[in-house]
């Protein structure tokens, strides 16, 4: 209930907001490149560290990086579908990769842009991490978050479904 109230605050605060709708406005296409970006860049990242482990086959750490932070659900899928020890995995990576955008989120808008945090959350951006967003991107970057986390969380279990299919 307290996520819900949360989300309930962060809507109001952007409807009331007309800067987010020029934000939205201002990026245009490239609203959709966000989540896509975000979806190769993880990709790219557990390719390197899962190929340099060595303990970790590539699809296995291609379906670990798909949950993109939904780590309620990819760990389920993973675990039910293929094996109990990397839904395990995934799980805590998940969270590790939530945790890091709510501890690192205004270091990351200093080094790497306001986009970054939305990135690093992955589908959590469109809750538990949003207003820690909000606070260090800004309000006017709520909404693309929003966005942002609705397509990952949209995406998850399409996506781990398929690549543990192929494993």
């Amino acid at each position: 209930y307290a996520l819900y109230l949360l989300m309930f605050l962060v809507g109001i605060s952007i409807g009331a907001d007309a800067t987010s709708l020029r934000t939205v406005r201002s990026h245009g296409i490239r609203l959709v490149l966000i989540p896509a970006i975000t979806i190769a860049g993880t990709f790219l990242g557990v390719a390197i560290v899962g190929m340099s482990s060595g303990q970790i086959r590539l699809l296995e750490a291609l379906a670990v990086g798909a949950g993109f932070g939904y780590y309620s659900l990819s760990s389920v899928i993973i675990g039910e579908m293929y094996s109990e020890t990397l839904g395990l995995v995934a799980l805590l990576s998940n969270i590790m990769r939530e945790l890091i955008t709510l501890l690192f989120a205004p270091l990351m808008v200093a080094g790497f842009g306001k986009l970054a945090p939305i990135a690093s959350a992955g589908a959590t951006s469109m809750d538990t991490t949003l207003p820690v967003i909000s606070a260090s991107s800004g309000k006017e970057y709520a909404i693309i978050a929003l966005f942002h986390g609705i397509v990952l969380t949209i995406l998850v279990p399409l996506i781990v479904t398929l690549i543990i299919s192929f494993l």
